[in-house]
């Protein structure tokens, strides 16, 4: 979701703000949160955001907004202010307290600039948990036998494999790895670059080089994403997208399931080297594995599906919703911090990771 920062401060879906207020909807912030403005990935990011990022105190990443920078934590906050409000109007009380979660693979500022986000928001973040432990949670509550499972998640910003031994309460991680900048944007800016170079090519206009056309590329590129998870092609229809002397320009295309899996074919392939440095650091082999948990939206891609089964040898479990496993897991940490929970220990690892 984002939200229009500027003017009316009252929340909007961002989806349907973005072509309109482009400059003024920040989505993706995740990437951005407690890392160096002058980092390789941050600079790279730079290019396909329609908002603006400078260099804020300590070199870190910050949004500029109508002249007035925030930094991502306080972008973050204002979700979570959101979903604190949501959670109290369905409750009928207040809400003061949260579990969060983060990417396993997260380092100490990114961790920490989370926890400044809940702060800002006006909550008491009691933990911060890996988004994969989360899901662990939530899979493995009612396990009794002892198990390996792999946690495969691969969201919109960022990818974590984690292998966790779990049964009869207690879930130990036995290792973590990832790319804190592979997810679902990835895969919507090879749509976009693909979308934009044809329509080049054909009109001599950089699209990319408008900001409400890139929003509205952007959107087009993500529900064409979505739909090719379910159907082999699908048409992508902007009217109006621009216009030269000779008057408006419209673009509309054809995609298929194919062309896409081969533009964002080495964004699938990156997935493969964490999950073998994954099994190794746990000292354990495909055949150990038990079961393979997907979480995040991008694993619905078929690709995706195809390579963890290829990869694993086994197909991946399907009685957990990938969309809300997460938040799920979250829940009954919650749950065991207040008591209500029984019987659960967790182990987990913060990664040794380094930069920023």
């Amino acid at each position: 979701m984002g939200k229009v920062i500027g003017g009316a401060d009252d929340w909007s879906g961002g989806k349907t703000t973005g072509s309109t207020n482009p400059e003024r909807t920040i989505a993706a912030v995740k990437r951005l949160i407690g890392r160096a403005y002058n980092s390789t990935d941050v600079q790279k990011d730079i290019a396909n955001l329609s908002y603006k990022v400078v260099s804020g105190p300590g070199d870190q990443a910050y949004v500029r907004v109508n002249d007035k920078d925030y930094s991502p934590s306080e972008i973050s906050a204002f979700i979570l202010q959101k979903m604190k409000q949501t959670a109290e109007d369905y409750l009928g009380e207040e809400v003061t307290e949260a579990v969060i979660t983060v990417p396993a693979y997260f380092n100490d500022s990114q961790r920490q600039a989370t926890k400044d986000a809940g702060k800002i928001a006006g909550l008491d973040v009691l933990r911060i948990i890996n988004e994969p432990t989360a899901a662990a949670l939530a899979y493995g509550l009612d396990k009794k036998k002892e198990e390996l499972i792999a946690v495969f998640d691969l969201g919109g910003g960022t990818f974590d494999i984690s292998i966790l031994e779990i049964g009869d309460g207690v879930f130990e991680v036995k290792s973590t790895n990832g790319d804190t900048h592979l997810g679902g944007e990835d895969f919507d800016i090879r749509i976009i670059d693909y979308l934009a170079e044809e329509f080049k090519k054909e009109n001599g206009i950089d699209l990319r080089k408008d900001k409400m056309a890139l929003q509205r590329l952007k959107e087009a590129a993500e529900k064409a994403k979505h739909e090719l998870s379910s159907s082999t092609e699908t048409d992508i229809n902007l009217p109006f997208i621009t216009a030269d002397a000779s008057g408006p320009k419209h673009l509309n295309m054809k995609l298929s399931r194919s062309k896409f899996e081969q533009l964002a074919d080495d964004l699938v392939q990156r997935c493969l080297e964490p999950c073998k440095k994954a099994l190794k650091d746990a000292d354990v082999t495909i055949n150990d594995i038990h079961d393979v948990i997907l979480v995040g939206g991008m694993t619905r891609m078929p690709k995706i599906q195809k390579i963890v089964e290829q990869f694993f040898g086994k197909s991946p479990h399907k009685g957990v919703n990938p969309d809300e496993v997460v938040s799920v897991g979250a829940a009954i940490q919650g749950g065991v911090l207040k008591g209500d929970v029984k019987d659960v220990l967790l182990l987990d690892v913060t990664p040794a990771v380094s930069g920023n």
